[in-house]
């Protein structure tokens, strides 16, 4: 089932290129706004999944293109992002050491929605085109083989990046929690349309240009290992976020006007776009592109303020 908000946060299940309004079948779910609702359905959805089957099936729908898409998880409790989660197509000897690094939940963007760069000496902006996985049933000290039990479903998850800032050695919180820096959508896909999440291809596409495009067969360490590790430090709640980080060798700098595209198998087509005031530039080469030429991975700013001269 594909989960998703739209217009004025309706709740809607996609048929075909339809979506059917299903809010009445979830009113008596109790909530003060969507984020309460969708947490409360994913926590209630053994009793709930038939009669949304039902709605679906008698329901005509709208179509998709007629209406505006909300981000299908609006204020999560929790967002968690797995650090240098990946092997790097086989070009790391052994996997990072296990790693994760809090997100701000007020930074979700839906699709069509702006990316905003801030007024800051970021040497470049990224974003990492990622699979996460949302949380169906409180977690603590899950053990991996029962982890899967806890995943509800699947999301497009953008996590953007302002590099460079200082102090070198502690940026997390001011390089990856800045408003609209968590682009997620269209739609959230339950867990059973997914037979196998370590066997998916992820791909970013930057103005029509294919940049990133990798297979979460890469994995450093698998879902069930990350739930495991992450619940471990601090429940997980229905709703909740967690992220699985990125191939690192696709990145390239996102600059004012782009139009970014993210497309994980089966998990619907994200799009958004990028806005910066300051219209600062950078080389478009990915992080391997600029290795290839015996270049620093990550781009240096070419014009516009904190430019180096």
């Amino acid at each position: 089932m594909k989960i998703l908000f739209f217009d004025d946060f309706k709740l809607g299940v996609l048929k075909g290129d339809s979506v059917v309004d299903v809010s009445a079948v979830v009113a008596d779910i109790p909530h003060l706004g969507p984020h309460d609702l969708i947490n409360g359905l994913i926590e209630r959805f053994g009793d709930y999944r038939k009669k949304l089957e039902a709605a679906v099936a008698a329901g005509k729908g709208v179509p998709v293109s007629s209406v505006k898409i909300r981000p299908p998880l609006p204020r999560p409790t929790n967002i968690d992002c797995m650090a240098v989660n990946y092997m790097e197509d086989g070009t790391k000897s052994e996997p990072s050491p296990i790693n994760a690094f809090h997100k701000s939940p007020g930074a979700i963007i839906g699709p069509g929605e702006t990316m905003v760069f801030p007024d800051v000496g970021a040497t470049s902006f990224e974003g990492e085109a990622e699979i996460a996985l949302v949380i169906g049933r409180k977690a603590t000290n899950v053990k991996p083989e029962d982890a899967m039990k806890h995943v509800f479903g699947y999301i497009n998850f953008i996590d953007g990046s302002a590099r460079g800032l200082p102090p070198s050695n502690n940026t997390f919180f001011q390089m990856k929690s800045r408003d609209t820096f968590a682009p997620i959508g269209p739609y959230l896909v339950t867990a059973d349309e997914i037979p196998d999440p370590h066997k998916l291809q992820i791909r970013l596409w930057v103005n029509g240009a294919l940049k990133q495009n990798y297979n979460t067969s890469d994995m450093a360490h698998n879902i069930p290992k990350c739930i495991a590790w992450v619940s471990a430090i601090h429940t997980l709640n229905p709703g909740d976020i967690l992220a699985m980080g990125t191939n690192h060798r696709g990145l390239s700098s996102f600059q004012d006007g782009d139009k970014i595209e993210l497309e994980v198998d089966g998990l619907g087509r994200l799009q958004f776009n990028c806005r910066d005031d300051l219209k600062r530039t950078w080389a478009r080469e990915t992080r391997l592109e600029r290795v290839q030429k015996g270049l620093p991975g990550n781009s240096e700013q070419l014009t516009g303020k904190y430019a180096k001269p």
